[in-house]
C-alpha cells in the first residue's frame, strides 16, 4: 500500500459517484423495509433483528460501507496485479457451488454459511471485470486480431457455462454485457450486426411461422438490390410494392408455399441482375445473412415447440401473453403490472402499499422490488429511480473517459455494462418487456451477495478514479 497514493486518492474521491451510490442504497433499504413492514412491529425490532429481511439487509449494508471505505485505501495497482488470481478464485467458487452448494428454487447457486447464503455468481462478475480489464490492457492484446478476440470472449464465456450448469440463466445473461466494452475498444462491428440480426430473427421465430419470416427476409434482400438499381429506380420500387401487395393478398388466402417459391425465383432473378450490373460485392454477405437468419428462424421455432411445457409458458408470458395461463406463468407479470399501476402519479405513500402488504407479487423484496416503488411512490418515484440509475451509468462513463490507465478505463466500462444489464432487465421484466429470469435490481433488491458485490465494484471504480493522476 502506497501511503502517498492513498492520500492522493482520498483527496480526489469522486463525490458525485459516491452520492449516487449512497442514494440508491438508502432507497433500497427503505423499499425493503416497506415490503417487510407489518402493523404492530417496532422500528428497532425490525432493524436490529436478523430474523427478518430488514435486519439482514441492514447488516449487509453496514458491512458493505465498511468494505467500501477499506477499498479506498488499497493501491490501484493491487487490482491490476491480482486481477487474474481474483478471477480464478471466483471461477473455482462457481465450480465448488455445483458440488457443495445449496439448492434454492431449483438452482444450485448458493453456499450456505452459518444461516446465511452466499451467491458466487455475483462475485464472479467482479472477477470477470478485473480479468477482462487486465487482458485488454496488456500490450500484446490486439482486439482486431482473432486470437485476442477468442481469448476475450472466453473470459466471460467460462462463467456463463459454469452458471448455466447451476442452472441460472438470469445471472449467466449478465456476462454478455462484456460485449459492450469489447465494442468500445474496437471489436468488429459486423459481428454485432450479425448477432443482433440473429437475435431478432430468433425471437420472431418463437412467435411467427418460419414461412412468414423467410418471406420477409427474401423481400428485404430484394428491396436492398432494388435500391442499388441506378436506372429507373422509381419503376423498380413501384414494381416491388405491387408484388408485395399481391403476395400478402395471396398469403392471406392460404397460398404461403407458392408465394414463398415465387419470391425465391424473384430473388434469384434480382441476384442475376446485380451480377450483370457489377454489384457483386453485396451478393455474398447478403446471402450469408439470409442463410444464417433463416436457419435461426426455423431452429428457434422448432426448438420452442420441443421445450417442456413450463418453459413454453414462460416464453408465452413474454411474447404471447394471450396464450399463457394467467394463474400460472403469467401471474407474476400481471400482478407486477397491477401493483406498479396502482400507484398512479404520486403513489399511495410510504408503508401504504396495500398490494405490497398483501404479498400479491412473489419475490417482491428481491426480483420484483420495483413494484413496491411503483405502488408507494407512483410514477414520480419510478422515474426518480430510473433517473438515478441513468445518472449513475452516465457518471461511470464520464469516469471511464477521463482515465489515463487503460486498465481503469476497461474496468469502468465493464462495470457499466453489468450495471446496465441488471437495471434494464430487472425493470423490464416487472413490466413484461423482457422474460422473467430472476435478476436483482442493484443496490435496491434484498440480498447480501448482490449488495456486497456491487459495493466492491463501486469501491474499486472509485479507487481507480481517485488515483487516475498517478496511474
Amino acid at each position: 500500500m502506497n501511503n502517498r497514493n492513498v492520500a492522493s486518492g482520498l483527496k480526489n474521491l469522486d463525490w458525485i459517484t459516491l452520492s449516487l451510490y449512497l442514494s440508491l442504497v438508502a432507497i433500497g433499504w427503505l423499499m425493503i423495509y416497506a415490503v417487510s413492514y407489518e402493523e404492530g412491529q417496532g422500528f428497532t425490532e425490525m432493524v436490529f433483528s436478523l430474523d427478518n429481511n430488514v435486519g439482514k439487509q441492514t447488516m449487509f449494508i453496514g458491512i458493505s460501507l465498511v468494505m467500501l471505505l477499506l477499498l479506498l485505501f488499497i493501491d490501484w495497482n493491487f487490482w491490476r496485479i491480482f486481477a487474474y488470481l481474483i478471477y480464478a478464485t471466483t471461477m473455482i467458487m462457481l465450480v465448488l457451488v455445483l458440488v457443495i452448494g445449496k439448492e434454492i428454487n431449483n438452482a444450485t447457486s448458493w453456499f450456505a454459511i452459518a444461516g446465511f447464503t452466499l451467491q458466487p455468481s455475483e462475485f464472479a462478475k467482479l472477477g470477470a471485470c478485473l480479468a477482462m480489464s487486465a487482458y485488454l490492457s496488456t500490450y500484446s492484446t490486439q482486439i482486431s486480431q482473432l486470437k485476442s478476440q477468442v481469448t476475450a470472449i472466453g473470459l466471460f464465456l467460462l462463467p456463463i457455462i459454469l452458471i448455466m450448469m447451476q442452472p441460472d440463466a438470469g445471472s449467466a445473461l449478465v456476462f454478455v454485457s462484456f460485449l459492450i466494452v469489447l465494442f468500445r475498444e474496437g471489436f468488429n462491428a459486423n459481428v454485432y450486426i450479425l448477432g443482433i440480426s440473429v437475435t431478432v430473427v430468433s425471437i420472431l421465430g418463437l412467435v411467427f411461422n418460419p414461412i412468414y419470416i423467410l418471406f420477409g427476409l427474401a423481400l428485404l434482400a430484394i428491396l436492398a438490390m432494388v435500391n442499388f438499381q441506378k436506372k429507373k429506380k422509381f419503376y423498380w420500387l413501384l414494381g416491388f410494392m405491387t408484388y408485395l401487395i399481391l403476395s400478402i393478398s395471396a398469403m392471406t388466402q392460404g397460398l404461403e408455399i407458392p408465394v414463398l417459391a415465387i419470391t425465391g425465383v424473384v430473388l434469384v432473378i434480382m441476384t442475376y441482375l446485380q451480377y450483370q450490373g457489377r454489384r457483386r460485392d453485396i451478393i455474398k454477405p447478403m446471402y450469408f445473412l439470409l442463410l444464417v437468419a433463416g436457419f435461426f428462424a426455423v431452429a428457434s421455432n422448432y426448438t420452442s415447440n420441443k421445450l417442456p411445457r413450463h418453459q413454453q409458458d414462460r416464453l408465452n408470458s413474454w411474447l404471447q401473453p394471450s396464450k399463457a395461463d394467467p394463474r400460472g406463468a403469467l401471474y407474476n407479470v400481471i400482478q407486477s403490472k397491477n401493483t406498479i399501476g396502482s400507484g398512479g402519479l404520486q403513489g399511495k405513500g410510504f408503508l401504504e402499499g396495500t398490494m405490497t402488504k398483501l404479498n400479491y407479487v412473489p419475490e417482491q423484496s428481491t426480483d420484483f422490488i420495483f413494484c413496491t416503488v411503483g405502488e408507494e411512490q407512483g410514477f414520480v418515484g419510478t422515474v426518480g429511480i430510473v433517473g438515478l440509475f441513468l445518472l449513475f451509468l452516465l457518471r461511470i462513463t464520464v469516469l471511464a473517459e477521463r482515465q489515463r490507465a487503460d486498465f481503469s478505463r476497461y474496468y469502468a466500462y465493464s462495470f457499466a455494462g453489468i450495471l446496465f444489464v441488471h437495471f434494464f432487465v430487472n425493470i423490464g421484466m416487472t413490466m413484461g418487456l423482457v422474460p422473467v429470469i430472476g435478476i436483482p435490481l442493484p443496490f435496491i433488491s434484498y440480498g447480501g451477495s448482490s449488495i456486497l458485490a456491487f459495493t466492491m465494484m463501486t469501491g474499486i471504480l472509485l479507487s481507480l478514479d481517485s488515483n487516475r493522476l498517478t496511474a
